[in-house]
């Protein structure tokens, strides 16, 4: 142990402005800074009359010999924290994901907090950051990125949601108004404060779920390995007002391997990380093609029954889908809302529970899905022995049904020359729509006693009965395990 006069010299040596944190700017430390020698990596804390959040990620595997970090809010600055321990000196573990945190007392009136490192191996790398309060800049992000649907080579994925919209205007006596059928994206965008989130996936055989699940852990895994970072690459990408959650960022990816499973990551504002979620893509065969960007079915993101979208484009959207699906789907939302606005339409009159404005959202939804039939494949033997060992899990069948040639479509318009395998929509949506809507419309759902199961996934999301929510066998449309069970968008 070094007298503390000769502490007292190497904090001052090492407490440069290198070894100065700042709050919300993470730094990374490798292994040469604390592994040449015994003593530690001496950080000071930045000052502060309230509590601070230290936050530490690992940023590679850790090593035999793990870096340990401790800290200490002491006014004297010859206390060096350390094993030892002390009344002002606290330890702070690194948990099995790799991340790790601690809320200090702090003041402004005080000498700033130590923060010191011990330990670690050459390979070892680690990122600290400083926060006001108590959030941790590594805390993970509690919603999970959302699989839209996959072809053999491209992908549609989004963020986590965030800025939830403000709640639409609901129709009252005497103004009974109801958005048309062909609507824009809502004017007001997300504000420049809005969280900032990066993709990066790569096939599960890169081993991503084998790092730390850490931002930079992520990214260095990503970035350093070949096959990770030239198995995809970011063909488009968009803020996007999916449903009521909020806004999210949407990426087309593309240049994917077919039948490979792959692990997907978004990582908020450089340190925060979402997932993961896994997704398979189809096999080379798969003749689809992905559709996107429409205002007026918002939550449509899937691959749909129709040839390969017009040359230069990279999938289906707005700018390019075929008016002799969208003609159709708008006459008859304008048709149902015309006839929806004969009642009373506000909650004052019509319901205490619903409005003719959630009754149009339902139909819309369900209208959208019914149109726009989503294309499934039925689960094929990957190659990989890792994805063999994933597919094994016991996961209920989809509600797939294969469409041949020359059968009637659901929807005349997409013609009948191919064959595809078409996955059934959740009959939870249309039984939004009949809970919401008046009953003078005459919509009504088909039984799951009787026909249900012939155009509709049963028993996924509510019980085969309808009448228990989340009553159904995964109790979900889809997991963040690529399985698909029917179709709620």
């Amino acid at each position: 142990m070094l007298p503390q006069f000769l502490w007292a010299i190497v904090v001052s040596f090492l407490l440069a402005d290198d070894y100065r944190l700042s709050f919300d700017t993470p730094v990374t430390v490798t292994g040469k800074n604390f592994s040449t020698t015994s003593a530690p990596a001496l950080f000071s804390l930045p000052s502060s009359s309230s509590e601070v959040t230290i936050s530490l990620a690992l940023c590679a595997a850790a090593s035999t010999n793990p870096p340990r970090v401790f800290v200490s809010n002491s006014s004297d600055s010859q206390v060096v924290p350390g094993p030892n321990g002390g009344a002002d000196v606290f330890g702070v573990q690194i948990g099995g994901l790799g991340l790790g945190n601690f809320t200090l007392g702090l003041s402004s009136e005080s000498t700033a907090g130590v923060l010191a490192v011990y330990g670690g191996a050459p390979s070892d790398s680690l990122e600290i950051g400083v926060t006001q309060g108590t959030t941790p800049l590594h805390a993970p992000v509690q919603d999970l990125p959302f699989f839209g649907d996959s072809t053999a080579n491209e992908v549609l994925l989004f963020s986590p949601p965030f800025l939830p919209p403000e709640p639409a205007p609901q129709p009252t006596f005497p103004n009974y108004m109801l958005p048309q059928a062909n609507i824009s994206l809502p004017s007001a965008s997300p504000s420049q404060n809005s969280p900032n989130f990066t993709l990066f996936l790569a096939p599960l055989s890169a081993g991503l779920s084998a790092l730390p699940q850490t931002a930079c852990a992520i990214r260095a895994g990503v970035m350093n390995n070949t096959q990770a970072a030239q198995s995809a690459k970011v063909l488009a990408e968009q803020l996007w007002l999916r449903d009521e959650l909020g806004w999210r960022k949407e990426w087309l990816v593309g240049l994917l391997t077919p039948l490979t499973n792959y692990s997907v990551y978004a990582i908020q504002d450089g340190t925060r990380l979402g997932g993961p979620i896994y997704f398979t893509t189809k096999s080379a065969s798969f003749s689809c093609q992905l559709v996107h960007a429409l205002p007026y079915c918002p939550t449509t993101a899937y691959a749909v029954p129709l040839p390969a979208p017009p040359a230069r484009a990279l999938a289906y959207d707005s700018s390019n889908l075929p008016t002799s699906l969208t003609a159709p789907l708008f006459g008859y939302l304008t048709n149902f809302t015309t006839s929806l606005l004969t009642t009373a339409c506000g909650r004052d009159a019509y319901s205490p529970l619903q409005s003719c404005a959630d009754c149009q959202a339902a139909y819309r939804r369900w209208l959208c899905s019914i149109s726009l039939p989503r294309c499934g494949e039925f689960p094929q033997t990957p190659s990989d022995p890792q994805q063999q060992q994933q597919q094994t899990l016991a996961v209920p069948a989809p509600a797939l049904v294969p469409q041949m040639s020359g059968m009637t479509p659901r929807n005349a318009a997409l013609g009948n020359a191919s064959n595809y395998t078409a996955l059934l929509p959740c009959i939870e949506t249309c039984n939004a729509v009949d809970r919401a809507c008046p009953v003078f419309l005459g919509f009504r759902c088909p039984l799951p006693q009787f026909t249900a199961y012939a155009s509709y996934g049963v028993g996924y999301i509510d019980s085969a009965d309808g009448q228990v929510k989340d009553g159904g066998v995964p109790g979900v449309p889809q997991d963040q395990w690529g399985n698909v069970f029917c179709n709620v968008s």
